[in-house]
């Protein structure tokens, strides 16, 4: 605690302890956006002189982040090729017929494709075809969802591709002086942890899983008669003008509940059964996906222009001649979280017009227009076809429907194979480099026409490299400054006279409680100087703890925030907070009890 002191004693620790206390308040809260909170905290280490602009940007720079740019772009030819295709046959198949079938496909095939493809991208191709399975078989989503979520979780440690988390890991050990991580570096961990992982989602009890869909009333039933929130206006020569609610068709023939009525500038909340429809109504609606089409069909009811829309929106009641009507997911880390359909100009953006919108089993009584977007919200969109296909590439949006012909690329499938395994292979037999082995094998995919140029800017999640380049500039400033040294030595001093067993697990423990509340990026951005230098202290390599905290940050299962695609399961699978922990808990015991065993076992 000593040093710790004589630490703070300089101002740019100071400073720097201060932006760091300010940074995780914002992780928590979630008032800024992860990557603006980065950004935001690496402008205030430059203003305040703590770095020098070229020590705060460095991480833009990394081998390790240009890595994972040209790893988004090799993913986006690998699924735009149908490299995954056989995959998703092979869970619609009739051999696939229950959820621990499903789940030791999940286990013993999906995560294995995640160690060497990003996660991410993995679960949003993988999805809806897992939601369809569960509908063919009337089972809820809930239980198989989390599953695939911690599978491939557990995959993305096998290779140090699996995760953003592992490459941000490479560039810290690299620019500590310690060189960079190989690609199979910690593969003799990761497999034990996949393999006792798989082996936990299979024994464990059922009843860990909930099963949301019963307790909802929707086992079994399709997406298109899940309830959607929508608003609708009555036109002049809607059948329904002149009568109540309680007579009229609309409640009679449909599952529909109106929620609220407005007529001008009056608002009339249920009980509405008594009261007369008039033309010019809006009615806020709880209504099935066929039976709006319906409605809209039979001109009953026009969807609803935004109020105050100084522009034209397309109504329902008009053409829809060569548009499609898909639903899209908004999945974890969607930048249109937070804001309204009226302030993103969703149509405008898109070229598409947002019919409905539906949210778990929570009722959204604001008007649609007006109603904040949340991650895990579900939109009922109608659009053509091209713009569906440009929301496809969109990272904000996830496309849950499968449309026809949508793989004009299919033919490329062996070369974007065989290239993706040259990717891997010339790194571990030659001495090229990792980050110069996935750059050719970017322009090989678009050479070989697994993907066309303009994707390969789109395919990039802006946000994570955002995030991680700026996220970076804390490991600096930590070094530069001396907290670094000064905290390793205070929490030497607490874990002085442990086991290094126990020493490790602590550490572990630590890096895992605090991804719960952070990303985890910001756990290994913090925590990983720290670590570094208490490995003379335990007569460790600095890898070891290095790789310590890098286990602690990924096998994140015990909250929703954990890991993004915890997040991205959470709102399809209908899932509550504990829902997560109940489930995790046993499989991050199990872990925590392994992991330090099998890093003194390689290191010690």
């Amino acid at each position: 605690m000593y040093e710790l002191v004589v630490a703070l004693q300089n101002p740019q620790a100071l400073i720097t302890l201060a932006v760091l206390a300010l940074a995780v308040v914002l992780f928590i809260t979630g008032v800024l956006a992860p990557e603006l909170t980065g950004l935001l905290s690496m402008a205030l280490l430059i203003a305040f002189g703590v770095l020098s602009p070229q020590k705060a940007l460095v991480g833009f720079g990394s081998p390790a982040l240009i890595t994972l740019m040209g790893l988004f772009a090799v993913s986006a030819a690998l699924f735009r090729s149908g490299a995954l295709d056989r995959l998703r046959e092979l869970i619609a198949s009739e051999s696939i017929r229950s959820p621990r079938r499903l789940i030791a496909l999940l286990g013993l095939v999906v995560a294995p494709i995640s160690g060497v493809v990003p996660n991410t991208p993995v679960v949003a191709s993988l999805l809806p075809v897992i939601e369809a399975w569960c509908r063919r078989r009337h089972l809820s989503p809930s239980r198989v969802l989390l599953p695939l979520s911690f599978a491939t979780v557990l995959g993305g440690t096998l290779t140090l591709l699996g995760s953003s988390v592992n490459l941000l890991v490479s560039d810290i050990s690299e620019q500590l002086g310690y060189g960079s991580l190989q690609l199979f570096s910690f593969t003799a961990i990761g497999i034990p942890i996949w393999l006792v992982g798989t082996a936990y989602l299979l024994l464990a009890p059922q009843c860990l899983l909930p099963d949301r869909g019963l307790d909802a009333n929707e086992l079994g039933v399709p997406s298109d008669q899940l309830g959607y929130f929508t608003e609708v206006t009555i036109p002049k020569n809607s059948n329904l003008v002149g009568q109540s609610l309680h007579n009229s068709r609309l409640q009679r023939r449909f599952d529909v509940d109106v929620l609220e009525l407005q007529r001008g500038k009056e608002r009339f909340l249920p009980p509405l059964a008594d009261r007369r429809i008039e033309p010019g109504d809006r009615l806020l609606l709880r209504i099935t996906r066929i039976d709006l089409l319906r409605l809209q069909q039979e001109h009953t009811v026009q969807m609803a222009k935004p109020i105050q829309d100084g522009q034209a929106q397309a109504l329902l009641s008009g053409s829809t001649e060569g548009q499609k009507t898909v639903e899209v997911l908004l999945p974890a880390g969607s930048t249109l979280a937070g804001a309204s359909l009226r302030e993103l100009r969703f149509r405008q953006r898109h070229n598409a017009t947002v019919l409905a919108l539906r949210r778990g089993q929570q009722t959204v009584q604001e008007r649609l227009g007006k109603a904040v977007l949340r991650e895990g919200d579900v939109l009922l969109l109608q659009a053509p076809m091209d713009s569906i296909r440009g929301l496809q590439a969109n990272n904000d949006l996830l496309v849950l429907d499968q449309l026809e012909n949508d793989m004009p690329t299919v033919r490329r499938k062996p070369i974007a194979i065989s290239i993706a395994i040259a990717m891997l292979v010339v790194p571990t037999i030659t001495p090229l480099p990792l980050v110069a082995s996935v750059l050719l094998a970017v322009v090989a995919m678009v050479i070989g026409g697994c993907l066309r140029p303009g994707e390969v800017q789109r395919s990039i999640r802006l946000d994570v490299i955002l995030l991680l380049g700026s996220l970076s500039s804390f490991s600096v400033a930590m070094q530069k400054t001396g907290l670094a040294d000064a905290l390793a030595s205070s929490l030497g001093s607490l874990l002085q006279g442990l086991p290094t067993y126990t020493a490790l697990l602590v550490i572990f423990l630590a890096t895992t409680l605090l991804t719960q509340v952070l990303s985890n990026a910001a756990s290994v951005a913090l925590l990983a100087p720290v670590a570094i230098q208490l490995s003379s202290g335990m007569n460790l390599p600095p890898t070891a703890l290095l790789i310590t905290v890098l286990f602690g940050a990924s096998q994140s299962f015990l909250t929703p925030m954990g890991y993004q695609t915890n997040l991205m399961v959470f709102g399809p699978g209908r899932y509550r907070f504990l829902d997560i922990t109940r489930y995790g808990i046993g499989l991050t015991i199990l872990l925590s009890l392994m992991i330090p065993a099998l890093i003194l076992w390689q290191y010690g």
